[in-house]
């Protein structure tokens, strides 16, 4: 086998190098790579450029905003942001840095629509969600111990859970097939909640949490508020706590009405709800890598405070943060109005091309992604041939994300990243336009009578994918709209 320092191994030597290696650590050294981080090494390796590297990998799978860089750099330029002084360079609060606390909460009691003024010192800032989540599992839950979480969902959720908590997903399956005009594709429901609750219970699981999305990753919902009321009413008949990964909250663009669960005017147990939020995606800023923890628990947040020193972060970037959020004037006239324009006018692109090669796509709101719908193109209803679609796609030099990757429990739905500029998604849509025509082509001359697929008949769940009539405007109009 592989080494891990390039070359190869015998099995005598895999054995003496994991008798190097604590059990634990032997065990994470043996988690592997995922789907996502695959494809991304490959981008990596073979990033497009539209000068040096034409013909190289477009990046429509790792969920990063790249629309509003020139305006993030020009605020970056003002004299504000430059400045330096001896305390940003000693150690600070775990917590992170008093006056950066204080303006987060002023930020999110405005933004979020807090009925009243969120307290700083419930605030613990750290390097990144991912931090977050693994501080979060590791001090609520014991090794083998389970999350409830609707299905599908953003992937990384479960290394970062497992890696220091040893936590275990319970997967709540969400499918687009609805039995009646009542419910929607991929609803989720408070039955759903309560039979896989049941289902670990039988099985010996202790569940001790609930994770929700909202904004959804990666289907681009909403959360109703009634539903939300519904899953913290759920979560608290069980004692469970509720984790609620809000990395989205102001990446909205939709007409649905975004719902924050610090807006709720009252919690049914507010000790074991758990608010957490990032600059990485409604800011674009996934290089760095801060995420925020708001939690009224202080035996949690006494006991996170213990694993903060291994997550914190560089004093001179909360500064430069806390000038960003403190500017109201430009996050309310220039960033956010600009950001939901850009985000909304490239979702209407990539959903109208995608509409032009007969891809129908989820219907979404927020987030920066939409989640397509591959199916007739799968030469089996498998995730055997999902990946080996995948593969394909890829060998196309385009990056997209499997609905494996994401605990899907239906073969062929892919998530595809929009923010991004009108010229590489134009290109994207043409590679795929040309992948798929091919595919087609192929598949069509090796079998003189097409094999009947019932998953390809959307009619009864028209209403709620986009078509063509959903979007402004036609594809080629949108092709001479200006570039952002």
């Amino acid at each position: 086998m592989a080494g891990c320092c390039g070359g190869t191994q015998s099995d005598a030597g895999e054995e003496a190098l994991l008798r190097i290696l604590s059990a634990r650590g032997a065990r994470i050294a043996d988690g592997g790579q995922g789907l996502l981080d695959k494809g991304f090494d490959m981008y990596i390796a073979d990033p497009f450029d539209a000068e040096h590297n034409p013909q190289g990998i477009l990046n429509f799978g790792t969920s990063e905003n790249k629309l509003c860089f020139d305006l993030i750099k020009e605020r970056l330029a003002k004299p504000d942001m430059n400045y330096l002084e001896p305390h940003l360079l000693q150690y600070s609060d775990t917590q992170g840095i008093k006056s950066f606390r204080e303006e987060i909460a002023r930020f999110l009691t405005e933004y979020a629509k807090a009925p009243a003024a969120l307290d700083p010192e419930h605030i613990i800032v750290m390097n990144g969600c991912c931090a977050v989540f693994a501080t979060l599992s590791t001090v609520l839950c014991d090794p083998g111990d389970g999350y409830l979480i609707p299905a599908p969902y953003y992937g990384g959720i479960n290394s970062k859970t497992w890696l220091y908590g040893g936590m275990q997903p319970v997967h709540v399956p969400l499918f687009s097939e609805v039995p009646n005009e009542e419910n929607q594709p991929f609803q989720l429901t408070i039955e759903k909640l309560e039979t896989a609750y049941q289902r670990a219970k039988e099985q010996g699981i202790r569940v001790r949490a609930l994770i929700l999305i909202n904004p959804h990753n990666p289907l681009g919902d909403i959360y109703p508020a009634q539903l939300l009321k519904e899953c913290l009413e759920f979560a608290h008949r069980y004692k469970l706590h509720v984790i609620m990964d809000e990395i989205y909250m102001l990446s909205v663009y939709g007409d649905t009405t975004f719902t924050s669960i610090l807006s709720l005017q009252s919690l049914p147990d507010p000790d074991r709800t758990h608010f957490m939020w990032g600059f990485s995606k409604d800011f674009g800023m996934c290089g760095i890598r801060v995420g925020v923890l708001y939690t009224r628990n202080c035996m949690i947040r006494k006991a996170i405070n213990q694993l903060a020193g291994f997550h914190g972060c560089p004093g001179p970037v909360q500064h430069v943060l806390r000038q960003f959020l403190s500017d109201r004037e430009w996050l309310n006239n220039v960033f956010f109005p600009t950001n939901k324009r850009r985000l909304k006018e490239a979702q209407n692109i990539l959903v109208d091309g995608l509409s032009e090669i007969d891809i129908p796509v989820f219907k979404s709101s927020g987030g920066l992604y939409v989640w397509a719908d591959f199916r007739k193109f799968l030469k089996s209803q498998t995730f055997e041939a999902e990946i080996d679609l995948w593969w394909k796609i890829l060998d196309e030099k385009i990056l997209i994300s499997p609905g494996k990757a994401f605990y899907c429990y239906e073969p062929g739905w892919f998530r595809l990243v929009f923010s991004d500029s009108v010229d590489k998604i134009y290109l994207c849509i043409q590679r795929l336009q040309q992948m798929l025509h091919a595919e087609m082509s192929k598949s069509i001359s090796n079998s003189s009578s097409p094999k009947e697929n019932k998953h390809t008949d959307l009619d009864d769940v028209s209403t709620n994918y986009v078509s063509v009539d959903d979007v402004s405007e036609g594809y080629a109009h949108l092709k001479k709209i200006a570039v952002f």
